[in-house]
């Protein structure tokens, strides 16, 4: 089932792989369990996303990666945060009713603005009937209580996102077996813990190789490096600055396996838009993506996380299906302009300097 390649082999505690590259978990569609399925078989380790999903749509994905492969893979736990609805109801209520000329253009309402708790008990009693080799936590301190269930119910490692030395620091205190530095370059939403509304990025804006030099001065603990990988020169540099893996998300955008939209495709391969934003546009959060009009007009919405993003969900959906990439969150790394098309296994071979089988 699974097509190894060859390479001088990664390994995380118990968890072994060929080739130094890790799929980042893409939340909403672009990560599917076949691409999950095809970075393993490729020798690199996958990432299933369950953010947003319910433990009952997270459970036959789990399914379906593990009918495709036999390698071990991971899944990532978006961790929820405290409820700001309350206390920004005005501001959200604002940028609802400014969003309602995108929807009345696109044929549909404003979503409802809500918050969820990302259903974290139900999906780690999903996870420990899979038992993936690995969890990764994104957005929050995961705590020793949870780091400690993920152990001994699930028996999988925990890998944690931190985007500072300060959170390595507070996720090491907290038991993590790795961390997931993820450095300002990085496409999609920013892993920092504490969204600061006054700092357009949300938090410290440090680069990737800078994070993993930073946090290897002062722990042994493996690092995967996350953020602006395009190349393998990217790679070997982040390799070369003490990472032990490199997390690979925008690079797989338009692989074969990834359940990317077309007109996302389209916009990322065409080089339609020049750059990328930070932007709260889409979510409440601060996410780096293609600079289209709506990530750069909404650049200011409110820190109000999930809410905005069950807000504009309805829209999305409706510029998806219209392919208006004007309004679409198009989700992409420093490293988007290097994009390649073809199966997973020939991106990961291209941006590991192998010939690929």
């Amino acid at each position: 089932m699974s097509e190894s390649k060859g390479g001088a082999g990664v390994r995380v505690g118990p968890i072994e792989w060929d080739v130094p590259i890790v799929g980042a978990p893409m939340a909403g569609g672009p990560t599917t369990p076949a691409l999950v399925a095809a970075v393993g078989n490729a020798g690199g380790l996958g990432t299933l996303a369950a953010g947003y999903l319910t433990a009952e749509q997270l459970a036959p994905l789990l399914v379906e990666v593990e009918s495709l492969t036999d390698r071990p893979y991971g899944v990532n736990l978006f961790l929820p945060g405290s409820d700001v609805g309350e206390r920004l109801a005005e501001e959200i209520d604002e940028y609802r009713t400014r969003l309602r000329i995108d929807a009345d253009t696109l044929g549909v309402e404003v979503g409802e603005p809500m918050f969820f708790d990302e259903d974290i008990d139900a999906k780690i009693a999903v996870l420990a009937r899979h038992r993936p080799a690995f969890v990764s936590t994104t957005f929050a301190d995961p705590g020793r209580l949870l780091v400690d269930r993920i152990h001994s119910e699930v028996g999988a490692l925990v890998f944690v996102t931190v985007t500072s030395p300060e959170e390595a620091a507070a996720a090491l205190a907290s038991g993590a077996d790795a961390l997931i530095a993820q450095g300002v370059e990085a496409g999609g939403h920013r892993g920092i813990w504490h969204d600061d509304p006054d700092n357009s990025l949300g938090g410290p804006g440090i680069s990737t190789v800078g994070l993993v030099r930073k946090i290897g001065k002062s722990t042994d603990v493996p690092i995967i490096a996350a953020g602006g990988v395009g190349v393998a020169d990217d790679v070997r540099a982040l390799l070369d600055a003490g990472a032990t893996a490199v997390a690979v998300g925008t690079a797989l955008l338009c692989a074969d396996e990834a359940g990317t939209s077309e007109a996302y495709r389209n916009a990322v391969w065409s080089w339609e838009y020049r750059g990328t934003v930070v932007t709260r546009a889409f979510s409440g959060r601060p996410a780096r993506a293609l600079a289209n009009r709506f990530a750069t007009m909404n650049v200011d919405a409110p820190a109000a996380y999930p809410h905005v993003h069950y807000m504009t969900t309805p829209i999305r959906a409706a510029a998806t299906a219209a392919a208006n990439t004007q309004t679409l969150n198009l989700w992409a790394g420093d490293g988007w302009d290097a994009v390649q098309k073809g199966s997973a296994a020939q991106i990961i071979a291209t941006l590991t300097g192998q010939s690929p089988g």
